[in-house]
């Protein structure tokens, strides 16, 4: 008998893999075939993405099937929010593709206020605020007349899926990230591009998850593209079966923590606390809130010359015992220079050693949780009886435990490859439509070792 297999692009702020699912004995199996890295870079003192990089490793990874003979039935993309591409009328990418952490963004904040308020963005899309959200991005590229000569759209995932079939074509999920998605209609909000002069004609439909884009072309076999959610947090979350009165944490460069909901929270506490209400899987909305995660530790892995593995890492911030409570949402630590230095700096402790400024780190996330979860609870009326906790993040059992003690709940860690699972589901739910999303988290949870974190 023939395998059916289903190939997920994973792709992160800071690497991406090529996973194959195939199911076995009613059980879903993972093979990740390709991964890679580096394609964040500096241009002239801005951040952006090597697309040009991305592209080719896309295509890469997928040539790696026709010689390893396992070819995919269906491909889908996923990636980071909020960024994306411009092209001209010809196709043509309009560069550079500046990435969300370079800090344009934050000369532009007043000026949208002035035209929007904040109550008014919430009101309409639901989505909470951050300096790097798209609509400030396109403000930018308005002003600049970098959106002059834009005759289409894409966001990430969307851009590398045209790349792969020529198809354009953008997705519900990713979409909603923009903060230009009506909360309520799940389109374009034309109210707010008229309000800060952006122009309409470039946005697209937005079509829903388990929906084709087109055929593969150019890698001499057969395989269709298709839509998973290609934010990547809403992959994750529809590989999550934490239930109703659940949290999850989507553990990795950011924590995402919140629940999932059938209705948007758009009250007064939601947009005071910063929620979002951001598109998942099957109409579902994940209310949630961004914590800078792993980041942190990356960045410090990276001022270390990854002298150190990250259990290492976890090892000396165990073991050391102190620490001091820093604000992981910081604009000090989005794109520091040193990431060990800002944190020192943050706490007025030149003197801070590195074990202390790792867990402080951990300790700083695990409390930033509790109170995200204590606001969850206040906010949505629900009362939470489990934390899973999904993503690479998962595998760190020091910040687990952390998690349960700081939380005072059951803390459930994996699957580790959340994101994966939940792009394969969708593409399971796209070639069977008797498949829902009920049965397809089902079968994760037969399929993956999910532990109680004690």
């Amino acid at each position: 008998m023939n395998m059916e297999y289903y190939l997920a692009i994973d792709i992160g702020a800071s690497s991406g893999r090529h996973i194959l699912g195939y199911i076995v004995n009613g059980r879903l199996q993972l093979e990740e075939i390709y991964r890679f890295e580096d394609y964040l870079k500096e241009e002239d003192g801005t951040l952006t993405w090597d697309i040009e990089k991305l592209v080719s490793e896309v295509k890469a990874g997928i040539a790696k099937c026709g010689v390893i003979g396992k070819i995919p039935a269906t491909i889908a993309i996923d990636t980071w929010g909020v960024d994306y591409v411009l092209l001209d009328e010809s196709k043509e990418e309009i560069l550079p593709c500046i990435s969300y952490r370079d800090g344009r963004t934050a000369l532009v904040q007043d000026e949208v206020a002035q035209l929007i308020s904040q109550e008014e963005l919430f009101a309409w899309t639901g989505i909470q605020k951050q300096f790097f959200n798209t609509v400030y991005q396109l403000y930018c590229d308005r002003k600049s007349g970098k959106l002059d000569k834009a005759k289409y759209f894409l966001m990430m995932p969307d851009y590398l899926a045209f790349k792969l079939t020529g198809e354009i074509k953008n997705e519900y999920t990713n979409a909603t990230t923009t903060g230009i998605v009506n909360v309520k209609t799940r389109n374009w909000d034309f109210n707010i591009l008229d309000r800060l002069g952006i122009k309409k004609e470039i946005f697209s439909d937005i079509l829903l998850p388990c929906t084709e884009v087109g055929a593969l072309k150019g890698f001499g076999f057969e395989s269709k593209v298709v839509l998973a959610p290609s934010h990547d947090t809403a992959s994750a979350v529809a590989a999550c079966p934490v239930g109703d009165n659940g949290v999850y944490i989507s553990s990795g460069t950011w924590s995402l923590i919140g629940t999932e909901n059938e209705s948007p929270v758009l009250n007064e506490e939601a947009l005071s606390a910063n929620f979002t209400n951001e598109g998942g899987i099957n109409h579902r909305y994940c209310f949630l809130k961004n914590i800078m995660g792993m980041w942190l530790l990356q960045s410090i892995r990276r001022n270390l010359n990854r002298e150190y593995s990250y259990d290492e890492m976890m090892n000396m911030a165990k073991n050391c015992g102190k620490f001091k409570l820093i604000d992981p949402n910081s604009r000090l630590f989005v794109a520091p220079d040193n990431m060990i230095e800002a944190i020192r700096s943050s706490v007025g402790d030149s003197e801070l050693s590195l074990g202390e400024v790792i867990n402080s780190v951990y300790h700083s996330l695990a409390k930033t949780y509790a109170y995200a979860v204590e606001e969850i609870e206040k906010i949505s009326g629900k009362e939470i009886e489990l934390i899973n906790i999904v993503g690479g993040g998962s595998r760190d059992s020091y910040l687990n435990e952390l998690t349960a003690e700081y939380t005072g709940k059951r803390v459930l860690a994996g699957p580790v490859e959340a994101t994966a699972i939940g792009n394969i589901i969708s593409q399971l739910m796209y070639a069977n439509k008797e498949l829902t999303l009920e049965k397809a988290r089902e079968l994760v949870k037969q399929s993956f070792d999910i532990q109680e974190v004690r």
